[in-house]
């Protein structure tokens, strides 16, 4: 699916483009953006003459791969873009190409940013006047985007540490709550990814001083943001950590409660057991084994024996599960 964007009366005009014939009506586009190509990349080669990469060689991760001018003069940049859904998250490789008057972007999906820049630009004139403003405005949102992933996950976080410090935490709540941590982790991690990701695009646009002076204040100030978001995810990673310290602990808690109960028992049944034993022994002169009272003075006899440590244990206190 192609998406053609005109600009009219300072507004993004969008087109959606079904066709070859249909993509060479529109002689003075600024932005082409190109979702789950097939058969598209070969029109817009054959229309505006620029070769777009396939889906297929968005996966180098080498600077020189991804952020480079080509011998035609064209821009490609490659750069990674978050998608945070309910379920999970990702990034998603965008491929850019610039020429002098064109933005092309290349993905396999629809963004939530791209979605964003387009109903910006519709309804606030005068917010871009060139494909380098376009491509500015997808980092900026970009890095908004990010941000508020990041707010989400601090949320989470904030619940999952409330259930974690609670008086009485039980081992399904802790195994949920981990599970809610690795999820956030994996989320922060990728956010982090996307920002440092965008940063050096944003160097690489400014090295290329193809941005005017304004487009370049721009930049700096987008740089800015994402500073404050590479400290904020550190942060995040530190209550992660701490997070998941404190519930594995919590754990290691509970199951050692369990331990102490099992080894107080065993420690009072050993003086019933010794009785038992020495009773049990096949001596032919052992007195009381002729007595009729006999049996019960030994019943009565490890019963008591099996009292006694245990009322200690609970003077003591050992026996409390806290």
């Amino acid at each position: 699916m192609i998406n053609l964007f005109v600009l009219q009366n300072g507004r993004l005009s969008q087109e959606q483009v079904e066709d070859r014939n249909e993509l060479l009506q529109y002689s003075n586009p600024i932005w082409i953006d190109v979702v789950n190509p097939e058969e598209e990349l070969l029109w817009i080669k054959e229309a505006f003459g620029v070769l777009l990469p396939e889906l297929d060689d968005l996966g180098d991760l080498e600077a020189s791969a991804r952020y480079f001018e080509a011998d035609d003069g064209h821009l490609h940049i490659r750069t990674d873009f978050l998608l945070d859904e309910e379920e999970t998250s990702r990034n998603v490789r965008v491929a850019f190409v610039m020429t002098k008057q064109v933005l092309f972007s290349i993905h396999d999906e629809d963004l939530p940013v791209f979605r964003l820049v387009r109903l910006r630009a519709r309804l606030r004139p005068g917010s871009v006047s060139n494909a380098k403003d376009v491509l500015l405005d997808l980092y900026s949102t970009d890095v908004e985007y990010s941000a508020d992933a990041l707010e989400e996950v601090y949320e989470k976080l904030e619940q999952a540490g409330k259930r974690v410090l609670q008086d009485d935490i039980t081992d399904n709540d802790a195994e949920e709550v981990l599970e809610t941590i690795a999820k956030e982790e994996d989320t922060n991690g990728r956010i982090r990814r996307n920002v440092m990701d965008t940063r050096r695009a944003l160097s690489f646009l400014m090295r290329s001083k193809l941005l005017s002076d304004e487009q370049q204040e721009e930049a700096r100030q987008i740089l800015r943001d994402i500073d404050s978001l590479e400290n904020h995810t550190a942060f995040l990673f530190d209550k992660i950590n701490f997070l998941m310290d404190a519930t594995v602990g919590f754990i290691n808690l509970n199951q050692s409660k369990i331990i102490k109960i099992f080894s107080v028992v065993s420690v009072a049944l050993m003086p019933p057991t010794l009785l038992a034993s020495v009773w049990g022994m096949n001596f032919r002169y052992m007195p009381e084994l002729e007595e009729t009272w006999g049996y019960p003075v030994a019943i009565l006899s490890m019963v008591i024996s099996a009292m006694i440590p245990l009322g200690y244990f609970r003077h003591k206190g050992w026996l409390s599960s806290r």
